[in-house]
């Protein structure tokens, strides 16, 4: 039997990381994201982000502080549900 390793199912963040992104003016790619990420030293690709925003991938705490700095937003906006 297998084990999972999460019982949720996506990130809690995929949907404010493309809202960010589109924030910006003009707005931000996903290889935008992916290359200021990569500048403050963490290895990330436009796919990692692609599959973030579509919730086919976690996000741990680390990523989200990057993301978070990338963007120019808190780490509250990022993880919050909206409605």
């Amino acid at each position: 039997m297998a084990k999972t390793m999460f019982l949720i199912k996506g990130n809690i963040c995929g949907d404010r990381v493309r809202l960010g992104r589109a924030m910006h003016k003009p707005p931000m790619t996903q290889e935008d994201l992916a290359r200021e990420i990569n500048f403050l030293g963490m290895e990330i690709t436009p796919l990692i982000i692609s599959r973030i925003e579509q919730g086919q991938r976690h996000v741990c705490d680390a990523e989200l502080l990057m993301l978070s700095k990338a963007l120019g937003v808190s780490l509250d906006w990022l993880c919050e549900n909206q409605v």
